[in-house]
């Protein structure tokens, strides 16, 4: 609780002037006291940086490669193991969350419950000649772009295309197909489209050798939680609310892979699932965010053509409506300081909130953590009010009782409906098929399904076969019944962190040049997440530096903070040395050097402002620690130890 109040209180600076920029531009970060540098922002510079020090490949380039498959090298695999270990202490280990490790292959059943094999689809459009595919909400897109970007275009049409570019993420199949037709865009070889179609996003698979049992590689972590959620209520002794969380592969078959990291085909999800009572959705802990402004684009503000943002604090958008409940407004709040605490820039954040017509098919609220960066705004953590709906269907469809119980306080006596079933009449009439009916009955909750049943004498088996039944089969009896106890399948609340996206925008956002030389690239990672937090180096190949090398070496091997170090000894000048390794972000730098070997001192630099101190080879492992671990800043190591600039040299040479 310390940790989460301390967070806020640092950040409330960052975001006190919260609005959304332009990110053509990136600010570097200076001392303080200093002006700002601006350097213009290059998507190509960046990605060729990212290809030349491999923080991520086209996966099997060799083979001629993939689309929407890529390979992590070491930069890139450290800075998402250090973005999920972070994810991991900021909501696993404070929230005492349940962390699950659920398969990947989930069967055909799982998902035609959970409504994925019906409903996750996007649209697309073929070019009739070369037979490629594209989305068809983002051709509409490009051309509305290209439109905007004419000098000749009227007041009223610029209104029109920015008004449909804001709404673009609610239009169906039907509407997409108009704007095609009106707006005429060809694919990426200029030829015609094919009308729009539904495509489902999930890879098939057959499971075992006969291939009778149909699967998908998962398109979503949340399914194995929810069948789980029995184990779960019972390995946290019954307590509700509470949360489970799991960090795992998903799979999304992708129509036209495209946007690096932003749009591929297999990618790391980091999902929440809170459980919660459906008629009490507050949160013990909501006061502790409550003060949190940030910027909300509602669906209302969306509907009318426009992306105007509201920055509030989060308690004002829960008192309003706005946000539909404390739980979820806890979460989104959450999300904001977990991505600000990464290296996200504040202003570069929204919450747009999803429209009806696009809303979740399971989702009562919905509303998108969505970051800029040089492609436009783009969801990267999805916060979701899910409502009964997941642990109500497949309760309903294999009858087990996905259900929380807390005793009443007072009993409460009322009136209820069930149905009543004539199991020994079903069993003479259906024979092998009374076990399932039965079992399709008694599974049925909901009063609307119970009063449909009577009124068609009908029931639909799990394998979707209808039944008719015989009058006296089954009838709705109303009785009274005093309850000592409050049954409920309980609302869930999920957050759904897209890892590959949030790190793509971590890098941009991050990303500058050195203001007296723009080829000298940096990237300026919190020590936190910085794939190396330090480069040690010696200033030259002398011999008398290597036994404080090595000791400096044991220093940092010994620290109980696991600290991430590199060393180069190669004859390369130390400002190259320096450099390259500001390219892969490394914040930190401890050089050996003359005055090493005269009082047992290494020079401290710092990445962003190139200063330096000295530092006793004692205290560097804990004084990197502090760093790291965010107890001390930089300018408090200066204070301590004072700025160093000048180098002692060889008296020998």
């Amino acid at each position: 609780m310390a940790a989460l109040c301390e967070n806020s209180v640092n950040l409330g600076a960052k975001q006190a002037s919260f609005t959304a920029t332009d990110c053509a531009m990136t600010k570097t970060e200076t001392p303080a006291g200093t002006t700002p540098a601006i350097v213009p922002f290059s998507r190509v510079r960046l990605e060729e940086l990212l290809k030349k020090r491999f923080f991520y490949a086209p996966a099997f380039s060799i083979y001629g490669g993939v689309a929407g498959l890529y390979d992590y090298g070491p930069p890139g695999c450290a800075l998402q193991a250090n973005i999920l270990g972070l994810w991991r202490q900021h909501f696993v280990l404070e929230e005492q969350m349940l962390e699950v490790d659920t398969t990947v292959m989930t069967p055909h059943d799982v998902l035609k419950t959970s409504g994925h094999v019906d409903r996750f689809t996007d649209y697309m459009v073929k070019d009739l000649k070369t037979g490629d595919f594209f989305r068809a909400d983002h051709l509409v897109e490009a051309a509305l772009e290209r439109r905007l970007e004419e000098p000749k275009i009227s007041a009223d049409e610029r209104a029109e295309c920015e008004s449909i570019l804001a709404q673009i993420d609610g239009y169906g199949q039907e509407d997409l197909q108009r704007l095609l037709h009106r707006f005429q865009p060809r694919s990426d070889a200029g030829n015609e489209l094919s009308p729009v179609v539904k495509f489902n996003l999930m890879f098939g698979t057959d499971i075992g050798p006969t291939g009778q049992l149909k699967g998908f590689l998962r398109p979503e972590t949340a399914q194995g939680q929810f069948t789980n959620f029995k184990r779960l209520l019972d390995y946290n002794n019954d307590r509700m609310p509470f949360a489970s969380a799991q960090i795992g592969r998903a799979f999304r078959n992708e129509i036209s892979p495209r946007s690096g990291l932003l749009r591929v085909r297999e990618f790391t999800m980091a999902e929440i699932e809170h459980y919660v009572h459906p008629l009490r959705k507050q949160h013990s802990r909501f006061h502790e965010v409550a003060h949190i402004s940030l910027n909300f684009l509602s669906a209302s503000v969306q509907q009318d053509g426009s992306a105007q943002l509201v920055n509030l604090p989060i308690g004002a958008a829960v008192a309003t409506g706005l946000v539909n409940n404390e739980t979820l407004g806890y979460y989104l709040a959450r999300v904001a300081l977990f991505l600000w605490k990464i290296g996200i820039d504040p202003q570069r954040v929204r919450f747009r909130q999803h429209m009806k017509n696009e809303m979740a098919h399971y989702a009562s609220d919905c509303w998108d953590a969505e970051i800029k960066s040089s492609y436009g705004w783009i969801e990267c953590v999805g916060c979701a009010d899910r409502a009964c709906f997941d642990l109500s269907n497949h309760s309903a469809v294999t009858g087990e009782r996905l259900v929380a119980r807390e005793r009443l306080a007072t009993p409460v006596t009322e009136t209820i409906r069930k149905l009543e079933i004539n199991k020994k009449d079903i069993g003479i009439t259906y024979k092998a098929l009374a076990k399932d009916i039965c079992c399709a009955l008694e599974s049925c909750a909901e009063e609307t399904e119970q009063k449909r049943i009577v009124e068609s004498m009908s029931v639909v088996l799990k394998n979707g076969t209808v039944v008719n039944l015989a009058p006296g089969m089954v009838k709705l009896v109303e009785s009274t019944v005093t309850r000592h106890v409050d049954e409920y399948i309980p609302s869930v609340i999920e957050p759904s962190f897209g890892i590959g996206r949030i790190m793509y925008s971590l890098l941009e956002h991050c990303f500058w040049g050195r203001p007296d030389d723009e080829q000298r690239s940096v990237l300026s990672f919190p020590a936190c997440v910085a794939p190396t937090k330090a480069l040690l180096a010696p200033l030259s190949p002398h011999d008398s530096f290597r036994p404080f090398l090595a000791q400096v070496v044991n220093c940092l091997r010994s620290s109980p903070t696991p600290l991430a170090f590199t060393v180069d000894e190669s004859s390369t000048s130390i400002g190259k040395r320096y450099a390259r390794n500001d390219e892969i972000g490394v914040p930190f730098a401890i050089t050996v050097d003359f005055q090493t070997v005269q009082d047992r001192t290494v020079t401290l630099r710092e990445r962003d402002s190139c200063q330096q101190c000295r530092v006793p080879i004692d205290s560097i492992a804990n004084v990197l620690a502090d760093l790291i671990e965010g107890r001390a800043a930089w300018n408090e190591v200066v204070v301590r130890f004072g700025l160093f600039s000048a180098q002692i040299t060889d008296k020998s040479d």
